[in-house]
């Protein structure tokens, strides 16, 4: 009972309290009427800030009307309303909440306040919005603040940091509270903290909150010294003088500069008995005996002062320039630049990950483009300057196939087989129909696939058109692994790295653990003891073509999700992928990868360097690749034993 009686009591006490807030807002209003109707930015302030901290519940519903322009004056009796609208007309309500009737438009006058007001009102609407239930309108209310910063939104934010509940908004809040601080608070010392707390966090938006800081401006130091410079300015070296002097014009230091098409003109105007300013018309034959003119005439007070060659150099070197810090705290400017380097080193790192990524990438694409060449001519000593076509009909397998699958994932899982059996084929063709009669003749091997590669890129545009074709990947791969701002992958790259490892994997197993690899091996080191044994080299022949063929197509279709598939892709990689089996060592898959990562890791190194030209970024890598295999001959892994006499 004690308890009970204990609470009545005490909601006794808070009832009357209660009741005042609730009718504060409305009083507030109603006593500063005048300024609410004819509002000024300069003297409104205090009256915003007193209904927003009034406690009352109806002060987040007037201020919202009044920045909406829903607070209007009802004509017939002067009252001051909230207004809704409904239907063709409008719903009236007191000030304290309390219904009021409806109204025309025409009934009503509504209160505009500018847009200086109505931002004054949006910074104090942003305490009830903060605070708000509804955790999307906390977050929007977050979202703006971070859009339009002010210094009065700090007081509020921080406010409602400790009563947020929801984990995610609350550390949100915190962070947009460490910008706002470093930025507006007015003690240096609270700012420089919350610079420091920042660490290296390289996110964006914490450079953008940085960089402010750090802005300058360039003046001429005269009177009293800028209280933060940044760095002093010698004319002639970090400005010009031209520069300097404008800007000595700009504070109002010096007159404007005189042109010599001013100066001519208003020595010809002033021409009067053969004498100019005193002197003779014949003595004017040099630029400085024409200013020695102009200043008599400014002397006498005929022309506007203005200044020549001479004094705008004798004023600009009895003057000093600099560029001054905007922010006048040293403290606040040491403290971002040193976050701002601390970033800087840290993006540099992030960069290089980067770099290394998108480099291991592209060698995964190189990698599955030339396993199917590091077979045909690594194993079998075959040019196939058709390989790239066969890359190209692996991809053009996938785009039909999703013509007659709209399930994108499924149409992938189909088009890999597919696009093996497809080129498979095509390459055990060809190798029956022309390559085994040209075994051990390498220049007309490479002619010969030469001419088919022309022929097939002929027939695929026929047949495709000349337009690229869409090869589309499923959803799951749509977007990036993001790892901060600066480094991320596409989930496409990462797809093909997953499936050159595959194929990396299968290769090894093929050739170590199965049958027909030691057949392949057999035949590669010595066909004759091999075939003395009763393996068929031609029959070998024939299979390890149409493997590395099947290679390249799946790797078409893996290539196609990433690259445009049009009837020359193959031809963009078959130069890349030769390179990749000569630089690697031919014959040898580990050389292959080595060959890959290299030729990768080299192209987005000088595409880094040079980032404007990538058909110099070419050609220096190819230089770069014909002086290695002056020294490495043989590759990166060369062939060792009876295979590598070959």
């Amino acid at each position: 009972m004690r308890l009970i009686a204990c609470l009545l009591a005490a909601l006794l006490c808070f009832l009357p309290a209660l009741s005042r807030a609730e009718g504060l807002a409305a009083q507030i209003v109603a006593d500063n009427r005048a300024q609410i109707e004819k509002p000024s930015r300069q003297t409104i302030g205090p009256v915003i800030a007193a209904i927003a901290g009034s406690g009352d519940a109806m002060a987040d519903d007037i201020l919202s009307a009044w920045a909406d322009k829903r607070l209007v004056i009802r004509k017939a009796d002067g009252a001051l309303l909230i207004a809704t609208p409904e239907g063709p007309g409008l719903a009236l309500m007191g000030l304290d909440g309390t219904p009021a009737g409806t109204a025309t438009r025409a009934e009503v006058t509504e209160l505009k306040p500018n847009a200086g007001v109505r931002g004054l009102i949006a910074s104090a609407l942003v305490q009830f919005t903060l605070t708000d239930p509804d955790p999307a309108r906390r977050a929007e209310a977050l979202s703006s603040i971070a859009r339009d910063p002010s210094a009065e939104t700090l007081a509020p934010l921080r406010a409602a940091i400790t009563t947020e509940t929801d984990p995610d908004l609350k550390a949100q809040k915190e962070r947009l509270e460490r910008f706002l601080t470093l930025r507006f608070d007015p003690d240096p010392t609270a700012r420089v903290a919350a610079i420091e707390s920042l660490g290296a966090d390289i996110a964006l938006d914490t450079r953008a909150a940085l960089n402010p800081l750090l802005a300058t401006t360039r003046m001429v130091v005269a009177g009293n010294v800028p209280p933060n410079i940044a760095r002093p300015l010698i004319p002639g070296r970090d400005i010009t003088e031209d520069e300097a002097y404008a800007l000595l014009v700009g504070a109002g230091l010096a007159p404007a500069r005189l042109s010599p098409e001013d100066q001519r003109a208003a020595l010809v105007t002033h021409l009067s008995g053969g004498m100019v300013g005193g002197i003779a018309l014949a003595d004017l034959n040099s630029q400085a005996a024409r200013d020695r003119a102009y200043t008599a005439l400014e002397a006498a007070g005929t022309v506007p002062t203005a200044a020549t060659d001479d004094e705008a150099r004798a004023a600009v070197a009895a003057h000093r320039f600099v560029d001054a810090y905007v922010e006048q705290d040293r403290a606040v400017t040491d403290a971002a630049a040193a976050a701002l380097a601390r970033i800087d080193r840290k993006v540099a790192l992030m960069q290089a990950a980067d770099l290394g990524l998108d480099a291991l990438s592209l060698a995964a694409i190189y990698f599955l483009a030339a396993i199917g060449l590091a077979i045909t001519f690594g194993v079998m000593g075959v040019i196939n300057m058709a390989h790239g076509e066969f890359i190209t009909m692996g991809a053009y397998t996938g785009f039909v196939v999703q013509l007659f699958v709209p399930d994108y994932t499924l149409s992938i899982l189909i088009a890999l087989p597919l696009a093996f059996a497809i080129t498979f084929g095509a390459g055990v063709a060809m190798e029956r129909l022309v390559i085994r009669h040209l075994y051990k003749r390498p220049l007309e091997t490479l002619l010969a696939t030469f001419g088919i590669s022309i022929a097939l890129q002929q027939i695929l545009k026929n047949v495709f058109g000349t337009q690229a074709r869409p090869l589309t990947a499923p959803g799951w791969l749509d977007g990036a692994l993001t790892f901060n701002d600066v480094v991320s992958i596409s989930y496409i790259r990462i797809a093909i790295f997953v499936l050159a490892v595959i194929f990396l994997l299968f290769f090894l197993w093929l050739m170590k653990r199965t049958r027909l690899g030691l057949e392949v091996r057999a035949v590669t080191q010595n066909p004759t003891m091999a075939a003395s044994m009763g393996i068929n080299p031609d029959r070998i022949n024939m299979l390890t073509f149409g493997l590395g063929s099947g290679i390249a197509g799946i790797a078409g279709v893996a290539i196609g999700l990433y690259a445009k598939v049009t009837s020359e892709m193959g031809a963009d990689y078959i130069v890349q992928s030769f390179m990749t089996v000569v630089v690697g060592g031919v014959g040898n898959v580990w050389g292959t990868l080595a060959g890959a990562t290299m030729i990768g890791s080299l192209q987005k190194l000088i595409e880094f360097l040079n980032p404007s030209n990538t058909l110099a970024a070419q050609t220096y890598m190819i230089l770069f690749i014909i002086l290695f295999i002056q020294f490495r001959p043989r590759g990166i892994i060369a062939l060792r034993g009876r295979a590598a006499g070959d």
